[in-house]
Protein backbone atom coordinates (compact mmCIF):
# COMPACT_ATOMS: atom_id res chain seq x y z
CA UNK A 1 0.00 0.00 0.00
CA UNK A 2 1.55 3.32 -0.99
CA UNK A 3 1.65 6.23 1.43
CA UNK A 4 -0.79 8.11 -0.82
CA UNK A 5 -3.45 5.39 -0.60
CA UNK A 6 -6.34 6.43 1.61
CA UNK A 7 -7.39 4.00 4.31
CA UNK A 8 -11.09 3.30 4.53
CA UNK A 9 -12.92 5.14 7.31
CA UNK A 10 -14.37 2.52 9.64
CA UNK A 11 -17.21 3.97 11.77
CA UNK A 12 -17.95 1.92 14.87
CA UNK A 13 -19.82 1.99 18.16
CA UNK A 14 -18.10 0.62 21.27
CA UNK A 15 -19.92 -0.35 24.47
CA UNK A 16 -18.40 -0.09 27.91
CA UNK A 17 -20.64 -2.59 29.72
CA UNK A 18 -20.44 -2.23 33.49
CA UNK A 19 -21.80 -4.53 36.19
CA UNK A 20 -21.40 -4.25 39.95
CA UNK A 21 -18.56 -6.29 41.39
CA UNK A 22 -18.69 -8.16 44.68
CA UNK A 23 -17.07 -5.15 46.37
CA UNK A 24 -19.59 -2.74 44.84
CA UNK A 25 -17.01 -1.26 42.43
CA UNK A 26 -17.83 -1.60 38.73
CA UNK A 27 -16.37 -4.34 36.59
CA UNK A 28 -16.19 -4.07 32.81
CA UNK A 29 -16.93 -6.65 30.12
CA UNK A 30 -14.14 -7.37 27.64
CA UNK A 31 -13.83 -9.82 24.75
CA UNK A 32 -10.55 -11.55 23.89
CA UNK A 33 -9.59 -11.74 20.23
CA UNK A 34 -7.27 -14.56 19.24
CA UNK A 35 -6.40 -14.12 15.56
CA UNK A 36 -3.83 -16.42 13.93
CA UNK A 37 -0.52 -14.62 13.42
CA UNK A 38 -1.31 -11.82 15.91
CA UNK A 39 -0.89 -11.44 19.64
CA UNK A 40 -4.18 -11.88 21.56
CA UNK A 41 -5.91 -8.66 22.65
CA UNK A 42 -9.04 -7.59 24.54
CA UNK A 43 -11.69 -5.08 23.46
CA UNK A 44 -15.02 -3.75 24.63
CA UNK A 45 -18.22 -4.96 22.97
CA UNK A 46 -19.16 -3.22 19.75
CA UNK A 47 -18.47 -3.08 16.08
CA UNK A 48 -18.79 -1.37 12.76
CA UNK A 49 -21.81 0.71 11.82
CA UNK A 50 -23.87 -0.60 8.95
CA UNK A 51 -24.46 1.59 5.88
CA UNK A 52 -26.49 4.64 6.92
CA UNK A 53 -26.67 3.54 10.57
CA UNK A 54 -26.12 6.09 13.35
CA UNK A 55 -23.57 5.42 16.07
CA UNK A 56 -26.41 5.18 18.61
CA UNK A 57 -28.34 2.63 16.53
CA UNK A 58 -25.16 0.63 15.95
CA UNK A 59 -24.48 0.69 19.70
CA UNK A 60 -27.94 -0.78 20.45
CA UNK A 61 -27.60 -3.42 17.71
CA UNK A 62 -24.04 -4.44 18.62
CA UNK A 63 -24.90 -4.58 22.32
CA UNK A 64 -27.72 -7.03 21.63
CA UNK A 65 -25.81 -9.10 19.05
CA UNK A 66 -22.67 -9.48 21.17
CA UNK A 67 -24.14 -9.69 24.68
CA UNK A 68 -27.88 -10.39 24.41
CA UNK A 69 -28.51 -7.20 26.40
CA UNK A 70 -31.32 -4.89 25.28
CA UNK A 71 -30.63 -1.42 26.64
CA UNK A 72 -30.39 2.21 25.67
CA UNK A 73 -26.69 3.06 25.42
CA UNK A 74 -27.37 6.67 26.35
CA UNK A 75 -25.21 9.48 25.10
CA UNK A 76 -21.78 9.14 23.57
CA UNK A 77 -19.09 9.63 26.23
CA UNK A 78 -15.91 9.52 24.11
CA UNK A 79 -14.48 9.32 20.63
CA UNK A 80 -11.21 7.81 19.44
CA UNK A 81 -9.69 7.82 15.95
CA UNK A 82 -7.09 5.04 15.91
CA UNK A 83 -5.55 3.49 12.84
CA UNK A 84 -5.27 -0.30 12.92
CA UNK A 85 -5.53 -3.48 10.90
CA UNK A 86 -8.89 -5.22 11.21
CA UNK A 87 -9.04 -8.93 12.06
CA UNK A 88 -9.69 -9.51 8.35
CA UNK A 89 -6.36 -7.81 7.55
CA UNK A 90 -7.62 -4.44 6.24
CA UNK A 91 -5.76 -1.30 7.39
CA UNK A 92 -8.35 1.32 8.42
CA UNK A 93 -8.78 4.76 9.96
CA UNK A 94 -11.37 4.32 12.69
CA UNK A 95 -13.97 6.68 14.07
CA UNK A 96 -14.97 4.93 17.29
CA UNK A 97 -17.72 6.31 19.53
CA UNK A 98 -18.04 5.03 23.10
CA UNK A 99 -21.17 4.49 25.17
CA UNK A 100 -21.60 3.23 28.74
CA UNK A 101 -24.22 0.63 29.60
CA UNK A 102 -24.86 -0.39 33.20
CA UNK A 103 -26.35 -3.81 33.93
CA UNK A 104 -27.55 -5.26 37.21
CA UNK A 105 -25.85 -8.63 36.77
CA UNK A 106 -22.80 -9.99 34.95
CA UNK A 107 -24.59 -12.37 32.62
CA UNK A 108 -24.36 -12.23 28.84
CA UNK A 109 -25.54 -14.31 25.88
CA UNK A 110 -23.05 -14.79 23.03
CA UNK A 111 -25.31 -17.01 20.91
CA UNK A 112 -25.79 -14.26 18.30
CA UNK A 113 -22.09 -13.95 17.48
CA UNK A 114 -21.27 -14.23 13.79
CA UNK A 115 -19.16 -17.11 12.51
CA UNK A 116 -16.06 -14.88 12.51
CA UNK A 117 -16.78 -13.63 16.03
CA UNK A 118 -17.14 -17.22 17.19
CA UNK A 119 -13.77 -18.02 15.65
CA UNK A 120 -11.90 -14.97 16.98
CA UNK A 121 -13.76 -13.87 20.13
CA UNK A 122 -13.09 -17.07 22.00
CA UNK A 123 -13.32 -15.70 25.52
CA UNK A 124 -14.96 -12.95 27.54
CA UNK A 125 -14.54 -11.87 31.13
CA UNK A 126 -15.46 -9.15 33.56
CA UNK A 127 -12.41 -7.11 34.60
CA UNK A 128 -12.12 -5.29 37.91
CA UNK A 129 -10.81 -1.79 37.18
CA UNK A 130 -7.47 -2.43 38.89
CA UNK A 131 -6.86 -5.37 36.52
CA UNK A 132 -6.84 -2.97 33.55
CA UNK A 133 -3.60 -1.38 34.76
CA UNK A 134 -1.18 -4.25 34.19
CA UNK A 135 -2.96 -6.99 32.26
CA UNK A 136 -0.51 -9.27 30.42
CA UNK A 137 -2.24 -8.82 27.03
CA UNK A 138 -3.20 -5.65 25.15
CA UNK A 139 -6.48 -3.97 26.17
CA UNK A 140 -8.33 -1.47 23.96
CA UNK A 141 -9.01 1.32 24.31
CA UNK A 142 -5.86 1.94 26.29
CA UNK A 143 -7.67 4.73 28.16
CA UNK A 144 -10.53 2.47 29.29
CA UNK A 145 -10.02 2.80 33.04
CA UNK A 146 -9.91 6.59 32.80
CA UNK A 147 -13.09 6.65 30.70
CA UNK A 148 -14.88 4.50 33.26
CA UNK A 149 -13.70 6.53 36.23
CA UNK A 150 -14.64 9.78 34.51
CA UNK A 151 -18.11 8.71 33.34
CA UNK A 152 -19.28 5.87 35.59
CA UNK A 153 -21.08 8.08 38.13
Amino acid sequence: MSSTTQKRLRRSARLIVLAPGDDGAPKVLMFRYDIPGRAPFWVTAGGECEEGESFEDAARRELFEETGITADPGEQIARTTPEFVTPEGEPVRADERYFIVRVAEARIDTSRHTELEQAWMNEHRWFALHELDDWHEALYPETLRGLIEEHAE
